[in-house]
């Protein structure tokens, strides 16, 4: 199947003094950065750091939005009303573009974060009023969404720039959606394992589930989760992996979406 695929990553999810996995390291990795927006991580000073350095990595910058929990890390579901949360959407891409102006970068994507992203995988209110965010700010953002999502659906649906999202990390339900962490093993932590389930994805458009199900994920960009401490090995081998199969890993703007 691809030729070519982006491998992106969720990053600077710190807060002041606080660091979470190795930013610096795992920029030289991947070719997208997800870029916590001070929501559920980050800060001014963290997001203004890692666009300086997308900048000398010639790594494209993207929001990660995410809700208002800085307490349980954005991977607590929160009810919202749709332009509430649409309103907190456009704040955070907002803020990431006034950072990302320092670094002489524009703003390409977005992909929501932890919660968020579940609830707007199954909600299409949530999913559109991500969409109307874009549409709304700049509707030249790639909204970056889990294969066969409603966020899938709502991109579609606004005629917005979509980049379908597969996971190297993490295990799948029958129904495509994410295993939640809750559950043992759900993160895969084995540089290998995880190797195997990101070529699967890019060449054959499949991968197993929880109860060994044969589904169906198409992907443009596979995502390893930057705050693992497992992340820079997984996505190291992950990459070589890829490269091995024949598939080259290029910034989502270079991608043909």
């Amino acid at each position: 199947m691809a030729k070519r695929i982006n491998l992106n990553a969720d990053i600077a999810e710190g807060f002041g003094a606080y660091n979470i996995g190795n930013d610096a390291e795992l920029m030289t990795v991947i070719k997208s950065a997800n870029v916590a927006c001070g929501f559920h991580a980050g800060d001014p000073n963290t997001m203004h750091r890692l666009c300086l350095l997308a900048k000398q990595e010639g790594v494209s910058v993207g929001v990660h939005p995410g809700f208002n929990d800085l307490w349980g890390f954005g991977r607590r579901r929160i009810q919202m009303k749709p332009a509430d949360l649409e309103y907190m959407v456009a704040y955070q891409i907002g803020a990431l573009q006034g950072m990302a102006q320092y670094a002489g970068l524009k703003v390409t994507h977005l992909k929501p974060h932890g919660a968020l992203n579940n609830m707007a995988a199954e909600d299409e209110d949530y999913a559109l009023a991500i969409g109307r965010a874009i549409k709304t700010v700049d509707p030249a953002i790639i909204y970056v969404a889990l294969f066969g999502s409603r966020m899938q659906w709502a991109a579609e649906k606004l005629g917005l720039r979509l980049a379908r999202e597969g996971f190297v990390d993490r295990v799948y339900l029958d129904d495509g959606n994410l295993a939640s962490r809750a559950l043992s093993g759900t993160v895969l932590k084995d540089a290998e394992a995880a190797s195997r389930q990101a070529v699967r994805m890019a060449t054959d458009g499949e991968v197993t589930s929880i109860n060994g199900k044969t589904i169906k994920v198409e992907a443009d960009t596979l995502c390893v989760h930057g705050d693992e401490p497992t992340a820079v090995g997984v996505a190291r081998t992950a990459r070589t992996a890829l490269e091995k199969a024949g598939i080259a890993i290029v910034p989502l703007t270079e991608m043909d979406l």
